[in-house]
C-alpha cells in the first residue's frame, strides 16, 4: 500500500479522538480556555449530561472576529508566546481543542473584546455554517451541541446520561478547586448543582465542593522541600471513603491524575487506613516549570517529574507532618442515624421485671413509696465494679480526653470530658500507642528485645520462611529475633519488649503474610511500617480485658500526647465523643 497524505477532515477527527473522548473532555478544554482568558466568572450549563448540549460563558478577554476564525484552525494558540514549551504557565497550549471539538460536534462561538463589537461563528462537524455580528457582554460564549452526532462509531461508546454528567461534575470540581479566585456555576437540566464565589479560601472552596464536614475534620498542609512547595487540605484518617473519588491532585495549578502522586498519598496514610478505605485530600504541588513535563498526554491529565523521588518524599513527608499535628483528633461528629438508635427511657414492661413482680400492682401503691422503692424490695441491686479512692479523682476540665469513669463490656472506656462524654475502644487505642512507641524506639536506635526462655518454633510454608529470612536483619532492629529452622519453620529467640507476652505464632505468620502482600511494591521504610503495625496489633491490650481506673487514665493521657492516636492502624476511630448538646437532644432538652 502506498503512502498518502490524510485529508484535513480525517486529521481533525483523529485529533479529536485524542482530545475529546466524551462530553467531560470537551467541557474541560472549554473551561480551561476560559480560565486562561482571565475570566473571573465562568458559567456552565449542560443538557442530558452534555450529550445534547454544553454551554460555557465567561467574562474573560474575548476574541476579535479574525481571532475566532484562527482559533478554529489546528495548532493555533495564544498561550505559547515563544518556543519555550517547557516554561508554559497556561492550562491549554496545544491549539487542538476547539478545532477537534468542532470536527465532531455543532459548535457556536460568540465573543467580544472590550471596546469592540461582538462576533459569532458556527461550525457543524468541521464545516462553516455561518457567521456575523452578535450582541453580548465582553467575554466568550461557546455552545457545543450534538457531540458525535455524525460519528456514530464514537457515539455508541458513550455511557449513560447520568455517567456522563458525573464525569462533567468531576471536571468542574477539580478546576474550581484549582482556582478559588474564580467564581464557578454549573447547571444541569435547569437545576444548579455547583455555585462557588470568587475569593474563597482554599479550605472553604474544597469543603464546598466535597463535604462541608471536611473543614472540621481535616488538617492544612504547608510543606516545602528545596524549590518544591506542597499545600492543601488532608482529611483525618477517620474521615475516609470507600472509593478514591475524593482525591484531588494539582501540579502548578493543573488538575492531574498521576499514579506517582496517588501512590504517594496511599503511602502517607498506609498505616492509618484499612486497605479498602481511602482518604479525602486536595493537594497542590508547585515547582519550577523546568522540573516537570506537562506535555506527555494529549489531554494534559498526566505529568512527568524530573525527580520523582523528591516529589514522592515531599507528599509522604508533608502529609505525615500535617497529620502528626492533628494529635489525637479524629472525625467525631455523631450521625443522626446513630443518635436515633438510642432508645428513650420508659417504664419497664412486666415481663422485664424478675421474681414475678407485677408492675401495675406496684403502681397502685401510691403514697407508699415510689415505684422504684417497690422494685428494690424484689429485685437485687445491680452490681458494679468499684475501687477504693486513695486520692480525689482528677478534674476532667484539665484533660482533652477527660477522666475515666468506668469500663463497658471490658472493651470500652467511658470518660467524662469538659464538653461531653468520651468513649474509647481500648484495643484500637492501645494498638496505635504501641505502634508509635515502636517508631520512636526505631528512630532512636532500635527496639529493645525480650529473650524467650525457650525458643519457639513456628511452622510455615517454604515461601513464607524465605520472605522472613530475607528480612531477618530488619526485623532484628524491631526487636524480633528470628532464625531459619529447616525448610518450613522459623525459630523465634526474642520478641519486642514492648509487646510483652503475646501470640508469637500468630505474629510470625501475620508478618510472613504482610511481607508477601507488600514486599515488591513498597520501599524499605514502608515495609517496616507495615511490620511495626502488625506487631503492634499483636501486642496491644485486647478487648475483653478488665482495666483498673489508673490504667484507663494512663491510656487516656498517653493518647493526648501521641500522634495519630485518633485512629487505629487500620483507620478506624479509637474514640468518639457525645457532646453535651447531643446528650440533651437524646433527653428532649433541645
Amino acid at each position: 500500500m502506498s503512502i498518502r497524505r490524510l485529508p484535513e477532515h480525517l486529521v481533525n477527527r483523529i485529533a479529536a479522538g485524542e482530545v475529546v473522548e466524551r462530553p467531560a473532555s470537551a467541557l474541560k478544554e472549554l473551561v480551561e480556555n476560559a480560565i486562561d482568558a482571565g475570566a473571573t466568572r465562568i458559567s456552565v450549563s449542560l443538557s442530558e449530561g452534555g450529550l445534547s448540549s454544553i454551554y460555557v460563558a465567561d467574562d474573560g478577554c474575548g476574541m476579535a472576529p479574525d481571532e475566532i476564525a484562527l482559533s478554529l484552525e489546528r495548532h493555533a494558540t495564544s498561550k505559547l508566546p515563544d518556543d519555550a514549551i517547557e516554561a508554559v504557565t497556561t492550562l491549554g497550549f496545544r491549539g487542538e481543542a476547539l478545532p477537534s471539538i468542532a470536527s465532531v460536534a455543532d459548535v457556536t462561538i460568540e465573543s467580544r473584546v472590550r471596546g469592540a463589537d461582538g462576533w459569532s461563528r458556527r461550525i457543524d462537524h468541521g464545516e462553516l455554517v455561518g457567521e456575523g455580528p452578535a450582541a453580548l457582554p465582553p467575554g466568550t460564549r461557546i455552545r457545543v451541541s450534538n457531540l458525535f452526532a455524525k460519528v456514530p462509531a464514537r457515539r455508541k461508546f458513550l455511557r449513560s446520561e447520568r455517567a456522563e454528567y458525573a464525569a462533567c461534575v468531576d471536571v468542574m470540581k477539580r478546576l474550581a478547586m484549582a482556582r478559588p479566585d474564580i467564581g464557578f456555576s454549573l447547571e444541569h437540566g435547569g437545576r444548579r448543582t455547583i455555585l462557588v464565589s470568587a475569593g474563597e479560601g482554599r479550605i472553604d472552596r474544597v469543603a464546598a465542593l466535597t463535604d462541608r464536614d471536611l473543614a472540621e475534620n481535616s488538617v492544612t498542609v504547608d510543606y516545602r522541600r528545596e524549590a518544591v512547595l506542597l499545600t492543601g487540605v488532608a482529611g483525618l484518617p477517620t474521615f475516609n471513603r470507600g472509593v478514591a473519588d475524593q482525591q484531588f491532585l494539582f501540579v502548578n495549578g493543573r488538575p492531574v491524575k498521576d499514579r506517582l502522586l496517588v501512590g504517594a498519598v496511599r503511602a502517607a496514610y498506609q498505616d492509618m487506613l484499612a486497605r479498602d478505605r481511602h482518604p479525602v485530600v486536595a493537594l497542590f504541588v508547585d515547582l519550577p516549570g523546568d522540573q516537570v513535563d506537562v506535555n506527555v498526554h494529549p489531554a494534559k491529565t498526566e505529568v512527568r517529574f524530573r525527580d520523582p523521588g523528591l516529589i514522592r518524599g515531599l507528599i509522604v513527608g508533608g502529609l505525615r507532618a500535617a497529620l502528626n499535628e492533628a494529635g489525637h483528633r479524629s472525625a467525631q461528629r455523631p450521625s443522626m442515624g446513630t443518635l436515633g438508635n438510642w432508645q428513650s427511657g420508659g417504664l419497664p414492661s412486666p415481663s422485664s421485671i424478675p421474681n414475678g413482680f407485677s408492675f401495675p400492682a406496684a403502681a397502685r401503691a401510691i403514697g407508699q413509696g415510689s415505684v422504684w422503692d417497690r422494685v428494690s424490695d424484689f429485685t437485687p441491686q445491680p452490681m458494679a465494679r468499684a475501687e477504693t479512692a486513695h486520692a480525689p479523682p482528677p478534674e476532667h476540665k484539665a484533660f482533652p480526653m477527660g477522666v475515666a469513669r468506668g469500663q463497658v463490656a471490658a472493651t470500652y472506656i467511658v470518660a467524662e470530658a469538659e464538653d461531653g462524654l468520651v468513649i474509647v475502644d481500648q484495643h484500637a487505642a492501645h494498638e496505635r500507642l504501641v505502634l508509635e512507641r515502636m517508631r520512636r524506639a526505631m528512630a532512636e536506635g532500635g527496639v529493645s528485645r525480650q529473650a524467650l526462655l525457650l525458643p519457639e518454633v513456628v511452622e510455615l510454608d517454604e515461601v513464607g520462611c524465605d520472605r522472613l529470612e530475607g528480612r531477618i536483619g530488619e526485623l532484628a532492629e524491631m526487636g524480633l529475633e528470628l532464625e531459619r529452622f529447616g525448610p518450613k519453620a522459623m525459630l523465634v529467640r526474642a520478641t519486642p519488649a514492648l509487646l510483652g507476652q503475646g501470640d508469637v505464632q500468630g505474629l510470625v505468620r501475620d508478618l510472613a503474610d504482610e511481607l508477601g502482600a507488600y514486599d515488591e511494591a513498597l520501599s524499605l521504610r514502608e515495609k517496616l511500617d507495615h511490620v511495626a503495625a502488625t506487631m503492634a496489633c499483636h501486642g496491644s491490650v485486647r478487648a475483653g480485658r478488665t482495666l483498673s481506673v489508673a490504667e484507663m487514665n494512663a491510656l487516656l493521657r498517653e493518647m493526648e500526647v501521641t500522634p495519630h492516636s485518633g485512629q487505629c492502624n487500620h483507620g478506624r476511630p479509637t474514640w468518639i465523643k457525645l457532646g453535651h448538646g447531643d446528650i440533651e437532644k437524646l433527653f428532649g432538652r433541645k
